[in-house]
């Protein structure tokens, strides 16, 4: 299925960037009521999504079950040379934190497109960079704050509802 809109040739990236962004947030929406609503989605380079998730950590009971990390495993599930995603595209509705991101890298995504910026623990340039380190052999492309304020709404509320 590919993202609503998305532009698999990159005529336009940010209005691609911008419906896969919508796929991932409609992706949060699966989270369970006690999970921090994330979502994430791997699309491949024609726009196809190859797998979604929402965070599980409370679900599942595994602090591994971030939505980028239970994307990606099922994204290498379906992908064609194992689990090595090097034209795929991450969207994802928080930038990711240091696992996540280590991730990302290690499964050779081709780029990452991230809603809000996470300041606590974020690693795509908030907190860390971890993504950029040039000491790292793969270094995917990055494009952060697409659709910002919604990603941010997801967040809010869930929070809001905790206290």
């Amino acid at each position: 299925m590919s993202a609503p809109g998305a532009d698999p040739l990159g005529a336009n990236p940010l209005a691609a960037d911008t419906a896969m962004m919508r796929v991932a947030i409609e992706a949060a929406g699966a989270a369970d009521p006690r999970d921090v609503p994330v979502g994430a989605v791997v699309f491949d380079a024609d726009g196809r999504e190859l797998a979604r998730a929402a965070n599980a950590r409370e679900a599942l009971g595994d602090p591994t079950a971030h939505a980028e990390v239970l994307a990606l495993r099922r994204a290498a599930e379906v992908h064609g040379d194992g689990w090595r995603l090097e034209n795929a595209t991450l969207a994802v509705t928080l930038e990711p934190c240091t696992m996540c991101a280590g991730a990302l890298v290690l499964a050779r995504v081709g780029r990452l497109v991230f809603g809000a910026w996470e300041p606590k623990t974020g690693a795509v340039g908030s907190l860390w960079d971890v993504v950029r380190d040039r000491r790292l052999n793969h270094r995917p492309e990055v494009r952060g704050g697409v659709l910002e304020p919604e990603c941010a709404a997801l967040l809010d509320a869930f929070f809001r509802a905790q206290r």
